[in-house]
């Protein structure tokens, strides 16, 4: 099956001890129906305000280690939040967002369930919060230790100037110079250039 509804107990294998009962706290006030799926390439969460036949509705990617998981769940709850508070008349990563999320981050934060070198990349950007956790390039390199099943993955930025790397879907690159805060790099096959984030996650050929 690719997606499942988390029922609440099956929820503590994907979360970190002693984040539970907040967790809930916040699923059950606003019946929130979390879905965890296989593991997304282009989203780590999504949220889906409710309807008049549907209620609030979160995805998260079942690949994610724990503190990961967590922390994609606490950016769709902002953004429920953003929502109860002011529908689609504000942008949904503006100021109202960043607010909210801040504050979920922070009541979280206080249960003291982050290890020290996640909690100082969390609190880094505490006060200017980028729009997705995936943006946040120090985060993500951090998070990455954590992984449990850890893969033969690794970033465009680890890979040496010069030396071929591929993606997912078999397309092979040869990685080139950093433009600003990418990587330039050219598919081998086409002779096209593409730009890559640093933490874009690749395998090495």
């Amino acid at each position: 099956m690719p997606k499942k509804e988390a029922p609440l107990e099956y929820l503590q294998d994907y979360i970190p001890e002693g984040s539970a009962l907040l967790i809930y706290n916040y699923l059950y006030e606003y019946k929130v129906h979390l879905t965890i799926t296989r593991g997304r390439k282009s989203v780590l969460g999504d949220y889906r305000h409710s309807t008049k036949s549907h209620h609030h509705r979160i995805s998260i990617n079942s690949n994610l280690n724990k503190y990961a998981f967590l922390i994609t769940l606490i950016h769709e709850l902002a953004h429920l939040l953003t929502f109860m508070q002011w529908g689609n008349r504000v942008d949904p990563h503006g100021k109202e967002w960043k607010l909210l999320y801040r504050k979920v981050l922070e009541d979280f934060i206080a249960l003291h369930i982050y290890p020290d070198d996640i909690l100082k990349a969390l609190k880094k950007n505490l006060h200017n919060l980028p729009a997705s956790s995936c943006a946040d390039e120090d985060l993500m390199r951090v998070l990455k230790k954590y992984d449990e099943n850890p893969t033969n993955s690794i970033f465009v930025e680890q890979v040496a100037e010069g030396k071929l790397f591929k993606i997912d879907n078999g397309q092979v690159f040869q990685r080139g110079k950093k433009v600003r805060k990418r990587f330039q790099c050219t598919e081998v096959a086409t002779g096209k250039l593409y730009l890559f984030s640093p933490i874009f996650e690749v395998m090495a050929v």
